[in-house]
């Protein structure tokens, strides 16, 4: 598959699956996700699936510190409906890499291993998202303010070209790169930057809430 370079660029994120262990898939449970498998899973790169992204490696990495986080063991809220916005989206990617699940994840095993239902939407949250450890207190909330990066003046004539057919293959080139610079600005550039990507960690929440 050919993708942008910066794709190779982004933070990996790694987690500890104790599922994985269980039935075989690893011996240590360790596994790795690139921005690419988020692409490959929504089948596109856009700011939603960057953000997306960025906002669960911040909230893993302020709930867990230093030490692995433990996917299948993180209750996940976002704000927004599923069938609201890009919503849906978002939960797809922060599933991906907590293993949390609406409705229809996994039931688990022998009351072990359950993802179903550690992700609701619509919660009265003050933030984006919020992340929570099943195995001690604290919550995480997160927001992305994607506007703060703004798309190139070409954009919104380019999009209309491709939109409406006038467009030719140049042009469709020049849209897709200036596109894909826009997502790498947010993840490589202001991946840390607390004027787009907010993080408040509250350590007075109860086990597991969400």
């Amino acid at each position: 598959m050919n993708y942008p370079e910066f794709f190779d660029q982004v933070p990996v994120i790694r987690l500890h699956d104790p599922l994985a262990v269980f039935l075989g898939a690893s011996d240590d449970g360790i596994l790795e996700y690139r921005y690419l498998d988020a692409v490959k899973l929504a089948g596109h790169s856009c700011p939603t699936v960057a953000s997306a992204w960025n906002m669960t490696r911040l909230a893993l990495r302020a709930l867990y510190d230093n030490a692995l986080p433990e996917r299948g063991k993180i209750t996940v809220s976002l704000r927004g409906r599923d069938d609201e916005g890009v919503a849906g989206v978002v939960g797809n990617v922060v599933s991906l890499l907590t293993g949390a699940a609406a409705q229809g994840g996994f039931k688990g095993l022998a009351g072990q291993f359950r993802r179903q239902n550690l992700m609701r939407f619509g919660a009265e949250i003050p933030l984006e998202l919020r992340f929570a450890r099943l195995d001690c207190e604290g919550t995480v909330d997160v927001a992305c303010d994607a506007r703060r990066i703004p798309a190139d003046p070409e954009m919104p004539v380019l999009l209309q070209q491709c939109l409406d057919g006038s467009a030719d293959a140049e042009a469709f080139k020049r849209f897709g790169r200036l596109w894909q610079e826009r997502v790498r600005c947010l993840l490589l550039d202001h991946g840390d930057d607390p004027e787009v990507f907010v993080v408040r960690l509250n350590l007075a929440a109860s086990p597991g809430q969400a």
